[in-house]
């Protein structure tokens, strides 16, 4: 491990896009400084905090470290306002929006203005670490005169789309001109031979150019260039767009995967012969705003190995009905064993309908058959589990690192954000699984994953242990991966 022998313990402060995906990638994060003697405020939203310390294991992965602490700052929501953490249409990122402005950004910057940082025993806080789409934390940042890192918790191939966003337009890429979503992009540096419209982030999709989503987006890629530093979580499968992305961001940190990474210096303290009993105990990475059902690990532990096909599609994404039925019958009719995570608001219901849906008597007897399904489940455990043998997921960028880790293959079912990007790399480039993107029937369900746990499961398996291999070797003591955080460290501690 790197050295921690620095007289004073630098104090960072770490700051999420308040949703799930970005609150677990920035919390492993946390960890990680803290197993490397950083003193850490987290800043969480109100009621993203009372879920986390609610259903997650926050307490005992941090309950060791005496340089940890959570701070909270209003989120915009009345203590009685149900919490969603999906977008159910463009209204509900459009509120999202406007809580940031007029409720989140004010409580930031009354945190680190005040004394309730400066009384703290762990001294000053001497670098702030913000979520890469919350430009506002780089200006408070500026104004106290403290560096700041911005930290983009999507993959670096979305982040790159996302700064060629003004040429797309002005080229007359964006917005589409027509309804083939089939047309090839060729004004992505790096991704000219296979680059569709399709593939663009979802914020490509918007027909008005002033649409606040994509507004939003191209704003805060370009004001991330303030930041005096900038960290990715993602490693050399990425290599070609990380060497596009120095040009905007010249002082960047790439030391993913983390939760790879995180795993290694857990290991190492806990054989440390300095370590304590408290902080050399095995624990999770449970950063969970639902209360998982490890009741679906007893029912893993049952299944032959390689046999279960998991299904999620993360914390975000809502399915409609229709859509609901036809992945349901293709899981089944694709005769594989399946368990599949459910949010309890993920299905969008019409007003007419009620949201819980009345499947027909042969799909519930089949799945209980072969089937086991749960609102939420701890999913780094899942995929490593010896039953697993595919993944049915969203290609949220934390799950596609997860599932690299643990070599298993993938069919992808996009949603928004860089998930459209993230498929076709692993689908084109990566060859580590199947694009779905945009198609949601139960034959095309079925033929995926039949071919990913059948007809082409050794070209696969093949492909993700080299890939396991590459993210293995990024985060060992001579990787790339490795070497980058410890020049993060030596920069943090630069700052006190």
């Amino acid at each position: 491990m790197a050295d921690t022998g620095s007289l004073i313990s630098p104090h960072v402060v770490i700051f999420p896009f308040p949703i799930q995906g970005h609150i677990n990638s920035m919390l492993k994060l946390a960890e990680v400084l803290c197993l490397s003697g950083i003193n850490v405020t987290f800043v969480n939203t109100q009621q993203n905090h009372s879920r986390l310390s609610n259903f997650g294991d926050v307490q005992s992965r941090f309950g060791s470290f005496p340089g940890f602490c959570f701070e909270t700052i209003p989120d915009g929501l009345s203590a009685d306002q149900p919490h969603s953490t999906g977008f159910r249409n463009s209204q509900d990122l459009v509120d999202m929006l406007h809580r940031l402005k007029n409720v989140i950004r004010p409580g930031f910057r009354e945190l680190l203005t005040s004394d309730r940082l400066k009384i703290d025993s762990r001294g000053p806080v001497s670098c702030i670490i913000a979520d890469g789409i919350l430009g506002f934390a780089i200006v408070v940042a500026e104004e106290l005169g403290i560096p700041s890192i911005s930290f983009r918790t999507i993959s670096a191939c979305c982040s790159w789309i996302y700064f060629c966003l003004p040429k797309l337009i002005e080229n007359g890429d964006i917005p589409f001109k027509d309804e083939d979503m089939d047309q090839p992009i060729k004004n992505v540096p790096e991704m000219e031979s296979f680059l569709r419209c399709r593939d663009l982030p979802s914020f490509c999709r918007a027909k008005d150019l002033n649409h606040p989503s994509l507004d939003f987006v191209i704003s805060e890629t370009l004001y991330s260039t303030r930041a005096t530093a900038h960290l990715l979580n993602t490693f050399d499968i990425e290599a070609p767009i990380i060497s596009q992305l120095r040009s905007y961001w010249p002082n960047l940190y790439t030391v993913g995967p983390l939760n790879a990474l995180l795993n290694t210096l857990r290991s190492r303290t806990a054989n440390s012969p300095h370590s304590s009993s408290s902080s050399s105990k095995s624990v999770s990475s449970n950063a969970s705003l639902y209360e998982e059902d490890r009741s679906c690990m007893t029912w893993l532990d049952k299944q032959p190995e390689k046999s279960v096909v998991y299904v999620s599609f993360g914390s975000i994404a809502m399915v409609s009905r229709e859509q609901w039925l036809e992945i349901w019958y293709g899981l089944v009719n694709s005769g594989h064993r399946f368990l599949w995570v459910k949010p309890p608001d993920s299905l969008l219901a019409k007003d007419d309908e009620e949201s819980h849906v009345q499947a027909e008597t042969e799909l519930i007897e089949a799945t209980k058959e072969r089937g086991y399904t749960v609102e939420w489940a701890p999913q780094e455990e899942v995929l490593n589990h010896s039953s697993v043998g595919g993944f049915f997921t969203h290609s949220g960028w934390n799950s596609t690192l997860e599932s690299m880790v643990a070599g298993v293959p993938m069919v992808c079912w996009p949603h928004l954000a860089d998930q459209q990007i993230n498929s076709r790399y692993v689908s084109e480039v990566w060859k580590i699984g199947m694009d779905m993107k945009d198609n949601c029937n139960r034959l095309t369900v079925e033929k995926l994953i039949r071919d990913m746990m059948d007809v082409k499961r050794e070209e696969l398996t093949k492909s993700t242990a080299k890939v396991a291999e590459m993210a293995r070797q990024s985060i060992g003591s001579d990787g790339s991966s490795y070497r980058n955080y410890e020049g993060l460290l030596e920069f943090i501690r630069k700052s006190c």
